[in-house]
Parts: structure tokens; sequence; C-alpha cells
């Protein structure tokens, strides 16, 4: 659980607004959105298509500005101060986007050599993270030579390899299977509490959302928080139905609220 009181992420009355084509109105992604993700907890962001959860994403990890208001991790502006996080942010992509030219160690080894580590240690660290997430033996394995579950791993590997302070998921699991998807969502969440990060997991799946988090975020459009659970024991245990019924609720409300409008 989180044991400081200054928090990893903070955004302040953030707002995100994109310029369209001559003749139409720019569209707005994010509406005076604030929040705290506090360190070492794992917050899952739930929403529809087009609910403004990537672009939440892509601000919180550097690669976009706000037009309003304030974002800031571990109290640095990502944006502006986008060098200052090298190596401290790690990113699981819907896609494993490993380097087919690449072994699964060098694939692993990629962000560390980025990072100017010593090829003898990196190549350490590569393969203990491999061997955590069960793919010892597969060093030297192409990506065409594996599952996309396998795959997937060694993707995670990477991001864990240079030693992160937040990790950063845009629906990583989506495209596997339901049993594969599961076990790295338990895998997941286990590697993240043990080693003391903090991350945020964008997903559209309830479950999987309830699953991961400690916290959930059900956003609508434009990406304001609708709903907020907080999956503490008590509710894993006697409450977990309650939960899904009312994300259910509040994401059938936004389909009201559009067909309204």
């Amino acid at each position: 659980m989180p044991t400081t009181d200054e928090p990893a992420i903070r955004f302040q009355d953030v707002s995100k607004t994109f310029g369209r084509t001559e003749g139409r109105s720019d569209l707005i992604a994010v509406d005076r959105l604030s929040f705290d993700i506090a360190k070492g907890e794992i917050v899952a962001i739930l929403g529809k298509t087009g609910c403004g959860k990537s672009t939440v994403f892509n601000m919180i990890a550097g690669l976009s500005e706000p037009s309003g208001g304030s974002v800031q991790v571990v109290g640095h502006n990502p944006f502006r101060e986008f060098e200052f996080f090298r190596g401290k942010i790690g990113i699981v992509f819907q896609n494993d986007r490993l380097m087919p030219w690449r072994t699964a160690l060098d694939n692993v080894i990629l962000g560390l050599e980025i990072l100017d580590t010593d090829r003898k240690k990196a190549e350490e660290i590569a393969r203990g993270w491999l061997a955590r997430l069960g793919l010892s033996g597969h060093e030297n394995d192409y990506p065409h030579a594996l599952s996309g579950g396998m795959r997937q791993r060694v993707s995670i590997a990477r991001a864990f390899a240079v030693e992160p302070d937040l990790m950063l998921c845009d629906e990583p699991f989506s495209a596997l299977d339901e049993m594969t998807a599961r076990d790295l969502r338990a895998e997941f969440v286990r590697l993240v509490k043990q080693n003391g990060k903090t991350a945020v997991f964008i997903t559209h799946h309830i479950n999987e959302a309830m699953d991961v988090g400690d916290r959930v975020f059900v956003f609508h459009r434009p990406a304001r928080i609708a709903y907020e659970a907080r999956m503490d024991q008590a509710s894993r245990e006697g409450g977990r139905k309650a939960i899904q019924d009312d994300i259910l609720k509040v994401l059938s409300l936004e389909d009201t609220s559009a067909s309204g409008a």
C-alpha cells in the first residue's frame, strides 16, 4: 500500500483540446480532470473507446501537453522535463512491440542499452527478469518463435528491467486469450507490488479493471471520473458484484446521455 503522502501522479484541473479542420469545432478530449495517485498504488482506468483514456495516458507519459491545468509525475512536469524521466517510466502497450531481429534477451536489454548500462550487467538483469516471468530457456528465441503470451511477457520484462518508478499499461493483454490474459494480470500485479512500483492500467474490460486496480476510475467522455471504486479486501470478498453492477450502470448512463445530446 502507499507509504507517503506525496502523490506519484497529480492531475489538477487538466483539460486537453485538439484542433480540427476548418468548419469543425475543436475536440475536447479531457475536461477539467483532477485526481491523485499515491506511490505504490495501481489505478485502473476504465471506459469506452473515445472516452479520453489514451489522452490521459499520453499526458502522464509526457507524450502530450495539457491545454490547461497541471500534470505532475513525482513532482515533475512529464512533458517539459521529458529527459528527467529516462528510465523512470516503463510502458507496456497493447502489442508487444518487440524487434523481430532481436532475441528475447536482446529485446529486454534494449532499454538498458539506451540507459548506457554495462553490457554484462544488462544481460544479468535481463536474464533475471526473463526468469521471473517464466521464460528461462527462451533467452535466445526470436519473437516469431514465441506465442503471443510469451511475447507479451518479454515486453513486461523489458519494462521492468530498467527499474522504473512508474509502470504505464495501455490495454496490454487485450490481444490475448482470456486464460493467458488472466495469468499475466495476476503476474503483473504481483511484480508491481513486490517491487514497490506505481502503475496506471488502461482497459475497457470491467473484470480486468477490478482484478488489477487498487482503485478503478470509470471515465465518461470527455475524460472525467464518472465513478470511482476502491478495491480493498472487503470489496473483493463481499462487494465485488455490487461494484460491477455500479460500473455497468455508469457506463450505460453515458450511452443514454450521448443519445439524448
